[in-house]
């Protein structure tokens, strides 16, 4: 694996830190920044107005490409997951999400090769985590993503592998640099931070100032319940996960979404939908009901349609603005909670 950090990994305030430590010129700073996001060129060489010996030194201090594509799964303007190889070798999964009456795309990142959180109905932490991505490989999902479109995506979620908290630096660092303005302008908006509730990083997160969107994954209303489901439990229970999300939300002004996976007689009863607008009453929120993913490693069932509605409805009378998904890429196990590292 090459020891040079890779361009896609620096702000335009570090670039413009090495042209001038280069003694070059500052506009060309902005010149390299145009060539990586608007351009979107494969190659230093592809920098045309930068002079040779320019682009022979940022290939001598620089890797351009750390993500090589071994194949994409699905058809085009359908849900596709594309399997990236890293410099070392190791493998993550990135998915496209079209929402084609709306001519818009979401991509779903990952950010971790595994994940050491271990959730039961959760391929992408079956094996551990191996590492944290740099934000370059992040931000190069995206880069591939965009090439396979022929345009950068709309939305941006991190809810593919890994748990983006486990990462804070690279991931704030990746999301600043596709959110800059003059590169691939990516609102803070359209990008979604997803946690299973490590609390730490939704106190640094409320820090920010920045417009992003955070989701926090429950998939319980008891701590014996979402123990079950999810060791993260362990470490931060619900009391303490719900203080820290209500304290988000007075701080920041901004609206959380809850990721609730539905699972048949274990999480989808009458009972547990009231205890969840118990639990989410305090505060403005969004909920996302999920129906199961099939993993081979874990045996719970999807809900009964019938359950699904019933609990949906439990919290649409508590006025509790609530969605239920329509899982997307089951077929090509590129739904939530179906990502993998490498392929087993």
């Amino acid at each position: 694996m090459s020891t040079k950090p890779s361009i896609h990994g620096l702000l335009l305030d570090e670039l413009a830190t090495f042209c001038n430590e280069q003694k070059l010129p500052a506009f060309r700073a902005k010149q390299i920044w145009d060539w990586l996001y608007t351009q979107r060129v494969s190659s230093f060489d592809e920098m045309k107005n930068l002079p040779a010996p320019l682009r022979g030194l940022l290939g001598e201090q620089f890797v351009f490409q750390t993500l090589k594509k071994l194949e994409t799964k699905g058809e085009a303007g359908e849900t596709q997951k594309l399997l990236f190889e890293l410099a070392d070798n190791e493998w993550i999964e990135t998915v496209i999400i079209p929402a084609p009456r709306r001519q818009k795309n979401t991509v779903c990142l990952s950010s971790q090769v595994g994940c050491v959180y271990g959730c039961a109905f959760c391929a992408s932490g079956q094996k551990g985590v191996i590492r944290n991505l740099s934000a370059g490989e992040i931000v190069g999902e995206v880069l591939e993503v965009t090439r396979e479109l022929g345009a950068r995506p709309n939305n941006v979620v991190f809810m593919g592998i890994g748990e983006p908290f486990d990462n804070y630096d690279e991931v704030m660092k990746s999301i600043r640099i596709m959110n800059h303005p003059d590169g691939l302008a990516i609102g803070a908006r359209k990008i979604t931070v997803s946690t299973c509730g490590v609390v730490p990083g939704i106190e640094r997160f409320s820090e920010e100032g920045i417009q992003v969107e955070l989701s926090v994954s429950l998939h319980g209303t008891d701590d014996q319940t979402r123990s079950c489901l999810m060791p993260v439990n362990e470490s931060w229970p619900l009391d303490e996960l719900m203080n820290a999300c209500e304290a988000y939300t007075t701080q920041t002004n901004r609206i959380i979404t809850f990721e609730y996976t539905l699972i048949k007689d274990l999480n989808d009863s009458a009972v547990q939908a009231r205890e969840l607008v118990k639990l989410l009453r305090r505060f403005p929120c969004r909920v996302n009901l999920i129906p199961l993913s099939p993993v081979e490693e874990f045996e719970g069932e999807r809900s009964t349609p019938e359950a699904m509605k019933a609990f949906f409805q439990t919290l649409e009378k508590a006025h509790i603005n609530a969605t239920l998904r329509d899982s997307k890429g089951v077929g090509l196990k590129a739904a939530c909670g179906q990502l993998r590292s490498r392929r087993l």
